[in-house]
């Protein structure tokens, strides 16, 4: 295959200032921080989707929802730490409970 006929590619030219990509690089997608932050931000009422969202949790707990419960208090301070200690094989694991 020869090489193409320069008058074939003369139309196919961008014009002096023409851009080949006018509508530019495709926008990237917010970051997830920032859309949870908009969201749980909007007010209804006078209170915020976070706080109408925690009452409703804290509700639960308070009746007996023991996922609920968990939730909150692994929130609010932190999950509970486990050691683990590596003796002899090292197939062998074992969980100290404190």
């Amino acid at each position: 295959m020869g090489k193409p006929n320069p008058e074939n590619l003369v139309p196919y030219k961008w014009k002096k200032g023409q851009s080949g990509n006018p509508n530019g690089r495709p926008k990237k997608l917010p970051l997830i921080k920032d859309l949870m932050a908009l969201i749980l931000g909007e007010e209804k009422e006078g209170k915020t989707a976070a706080e109408q969202i925690l009452k409703v949790i804290r509700a639960s707990a308070a009746k007996g929802n023991v996922k609920a419960a968990e939730f909150l208090f692994h929130y609010a301070y932190g999950k509970p730490t486990q050691k683990v200690e590596n003796v002899g094989e090292p197939t062998e694991i074992r969980i100290i409970r404190e």
